[in-house]
């Protein structure tokens, strides 16, 4: 996928809509304690949710605590390994920096995100580390999934944020 394009809707899956709407559940909660709405589930090969995870900088003070991070830690985790290569990692925000290299660090599969981040994204907006042919591992991924639902999720967090509530 090149810079700034989503992926065809009929390319997506049911299976890949259930996954990202648990990663839209997920955002929710982020959410609902007061952290920016973004979720992330991690699933393997079969597409059996190995991790889900919600952003949780606010909650846990962490500024690492991006749902991906958290998402992959807990893959890793259970799965004995950090290497997640069967893997898919759905999120319902374009991954940051960050979050893209520990994606490619993960030898992770494929990712699949939602709304597009102009301002941080670094799966395809602001530059793309899932497919820099200078590291080691290249990601798959495909875009704009469930992409108006995760951006009105954060569309109402930031508008209650400016309101004072």
């Amino acid at each position: 996928m090149g810079a700034n394009t989503s992926t065809p809707e009929w390319a997506f899956s049911e299976a890949d809509r259930r996954l990202m709407g648990v990663a839209l559940q997920q955002a929710e909660l982020a959410a609902s304690w007061g952290d920016v709405p973004v979720g992330a589930v991690v699933a393997d090969g079969q597409q059996r949710i190995v991790a889900a995870a919600a952003n949780q900088r606010e909650r846990l003070s962490d500024p690492t605590a991006h749902a991906e991070i958290l998402a992959l830690r807990e893959a890793g985790r259970r799965r004995g390994s950090w290497r997640l290569e069967d893997c898919t990692l759905y999120v319902t925000l374009e991954p940051c920096a960050m979050c893209a290299a520990a994606c490619v660090l993960a030898r992770l599969g494929c990712v699949v995100w939602g709304a597009r981040d102009p301002k941080a994204g670094f799966a395809g907006s602001l530059g793309n580390l899932l497919e820099d042919p200078r590291l080691s591992h290249r990601v798959a991924w495909r875009s704009g999934l469930a992409a108006e639902a995760a951006g009105q999720l954060l569309a109402q967090f930031f508008a209650k944020l400016r309101d004072g509530g």
